[in-house]
């Protein structure tokens, strides 16, 4: 599957920070979003373009909110936003205790996966919280979020990520990769990681960058490297990443994206065929769902559905199928509530 270069540019208008309430409050109509402007960016660049003819000085923007990166309307500070990190952690495990070894295996996934698992949690409007642990096990923070991204099996901190990566250059940047500030001298000051999802236009100054930042997780069109400290962040590839499989699953469980509907996977021992991964993703609507969604229930994963399991696939059906991943044994990647052939078989047999 080949992996886009560029990702559409569409308004953010959920962003909660101070720059972009602003923005949306006080600011003239939207900019188009081809052009990559942030909704809360545009008053600051029309005030900053009248400013220059006249010589004037534009008014200073809204101020930072604290524990906040900075973006569109919120212009950084000299010595940058102070960004908390949770220390390394295992899945819903308490901020300070060890992770897994940096020797156990980098768990497999697909640029296609990094970028879906991030997507998840930006439409969940996932709240940032150092301390916190959301459903799937990973904390809440920054690196908690690109551990959840990477399928990692415990949950990271801006200090550790890079063991899981390797440094590559601007021009090598592909979806699913980030760019990383770890702050070693003070690391509560400004440290903090984005992953990478794709140039918004070819001059590559701009990109769309996933994060988990205060006050929930987003996703914006981003000056190329970051909103401040441009000669900080560094490009990282995750060294588990394939185009092929993906997840710690059997090797028969492939996360492969596969042709949606019919024809399915032979039928296995009255075991129904499986039809294919590209059905069981966000918003996709069709008759697989509902019938794996009923399996849940009978396997007694019910309890996720505030109503009867239905057609259209959504997140009570990820964390049913989760669950039932989790009671396989799987963890981390393997784990990620989206069914594979072996989660399939396993589920009807």
């Amino acid at each position: 599957m080949t992996t886009p270069v560029f990702e559409d540019v569409d308004p953010v208008s959920g962003c909660d920070c101070p720059g972009c309430v602003h923005g949306r409050r006080a600011g003239p109509g939207p900019l188009p979003a081809r052009f990559g402007v942030h909704p809360a960016a545009r008053g600051v660049v029309v005030v900053a373009a009248a400013s220059a003819a006249l010589g004037v000085a534009p008014a200073a923007a809204a101020p930072a909110s604290p524990h906040s990166p900075p973006g569109p309307g919120n212009p950084a500070r000299d010595d940058g936003p102070a960004t908390p990190q949770g220390k390394e952690a295992p899945l819903y495990g308490l901020a300070g205790k060890p992770a897994a070894p940096a020797a156990a295996p980098v768990p497999a996934a697909t640029r296609t996966d990094i970028i879906i698992r991030a997507k998840l949690w930006v439409a969940a409007r996932v709240p940032y919280n150092m301390r916190r642990f959301w459903s799937d096990g990973y904390r809440q923070d920054c690196s908690g979020f690109v551990s959840m991204a990477w399928g990692l099996p415990g949950n990271e901190w801006t200090g550790s990520l890079g063991r899981y990566g390797v440094k590559i250059t601007k021009e090598d940047l592909q979806p699913g990769d980030v760019l990383l500030f770890h702050n070693a001298n003070n690391p509560a000051g400004g440290s903090h990681v984005v992953i990478f999802g794709g140039w918004t236009d070819y001059t590559h100054a701009s990109y769309m960058a996933y994060e988990q930042t205060p006050a929930h997780a987003r996703r914006q069109a981003t000056p190329y490297p970051y909103w401040n400290h441009a000669d900080k962040y560094v490009p990282y590839r995750y060294k588990g990443v394939t185009a092929a499989t993906a997840g710690t699953q059997p090797a028969t469980d492939s996360k492969a994206p596969r042709p949606a509907g019919p024809p399915r996977t032979p039928a296995s021992h009255g075991v129904p065929g499986y039809p294919g991964r590209n059905l069981f993703r966000p918003g996709e609507e069709n008759e697989y769902v509902t019938e794996l969604g009923r399996r849940l229930v009978k396997k007694g994963f019910g309890n996720f559905y505030a109503t009867g399991p239905g057609p259209r696939w959504g997140e009570a059906d990820r964390r049913a199928v989760e669950a039932f991943q989790r009671s396989q044994g799987w963890r981390g990647g393997a784990a990620d509530g989206y069914p594979g052939p072996e989660t399939w078989r396993r589920l009807f047999a």
